[in-house]
């Protein structure tokens, strides 16, 4: 028993013994973490200036030799040539052309012929009774191909009289921009009709116009875009006439048999796509709309 004693008392003396080296330790953990955090306080802003300072002064060296080597283009600059013409800078041009480029499907529905070819193809969809064949894409991929088909006279006259001599500086942008107008304006003024030519100047008050040709654009791309519509409409009304009567043929025979039941158009569908791939359908509208604009 007493050796036990003995035993658990010395075991007590090596555990205080123990618990105060720990307590040293921490002491000593403390000053070195405070020393530590002294050193970062009071050397670190020393070497953050040091280096933001160096940083500074390269950043001013490559702007000197920029400076000296690629001057900067102006924003704004505007040059008067010899015959008191003004050009603008680079920057402007851009900024011109980016923002013709945003505005390009309104110039392709307003100026082209594709506003009426697609309203046909989409009237032919409807007629024929195919909800949703051919797709919207390929309606859209080929209304498109068609109307750089009917334009192509159109495009070339802009090549030759405005894009290739401002591409080779014999003009200016303005004088380009003006060439490159003539031939849509001469397109767009043989395709509208003069009631809605004199519905649109009516509507705006313009009567200082001596000649057709004089009509400016804003006058002229509202009438264009009504003359379109008319006529797209016009031919739609007579491609829908043969189908319809189709319908009409079908549905009296299904009702003459008693199959009231029976919806007229599922059967008269595949007499309208059969009728309409023998008659080669296709080709005599593309051909109809082409020769609408002087084919």
């Amino acid at each position: 028993m007493l050796i036990l004693l003995r035993y658990f008392f010395q075991c007590l003396s090596k555990k205080t013994s123990l618990l105060r080296m720990f307590r040293k330790c921490s002491r000593l953990s403390h000053v070195l973490c405070s020393v530590f955090f002294m050193l970062v306080f009071f050397y670190t802003p020393v070497n953050h200036a040091q280096e933001a300072g160096s940083l500074a002064e390269t950043v001013d060296n490559i702007n000197q030799v920029a400076s000296r080597v690629a001057p900067g283009i102006p924003a704004v600059s505007v040059t008067t040539n010899a015959n008191g013409d003004q050009e603008y800078t680079v920057t402007i041009q851009i900024l011109g052309v980016m923002t013709v480029l945003t505005l390009l499907p309104s110039f392709l529905i307003m100026m082209t012929s594709f506003t009426r070819v697609i309203i046909v193809f989409a009237i032919l969809r409807q007629a024929i009774g195919l909800q949703g064949t051919p797709s919207n894409q390929i309606i859209l991929g080929l209304s498109l191909f068609l109307t750089i088909f009917i334009m192509m006279p159109v495009f070339e006259a802009v090549n030759e009289q405005a894009l290739q001599p401002y591409m080779n500086e014999s003009i200016d942008s303005l004088t380009a921009i003006e060439a490159a107008s003539r031939p849509f304006h001469t397109f767009m003024l043989s395709q509208t009709r003069e009631s809605d030519l004199e519905l649109f100047m009516r509507i705006s008050n313009t009567t200082d116009i001596a000649t057709p040709e004089e009509t400016p654009f804003f006058v002229l791309a509202p009438a264009f875009l009504t003359s379109e519509l008319k006529t797209a409409f016009q031919i739609g009304f007579i491609l829908f006439i043969p189908f319809l009567v189709i319908d009409m043929v079908v549905a009296s025979v299904l009702m003459a048999m008693g199959m009231m039941m029976l919806s007229p158009i599922i059967i008269s569908l595949p007499f309208k796509i059969m009728i309409f791939v023998l008659v080669d359908g296709w080709a005599m509208i593309i051909g109809t709309l082409a020769a609408s604009y002087g084919y």
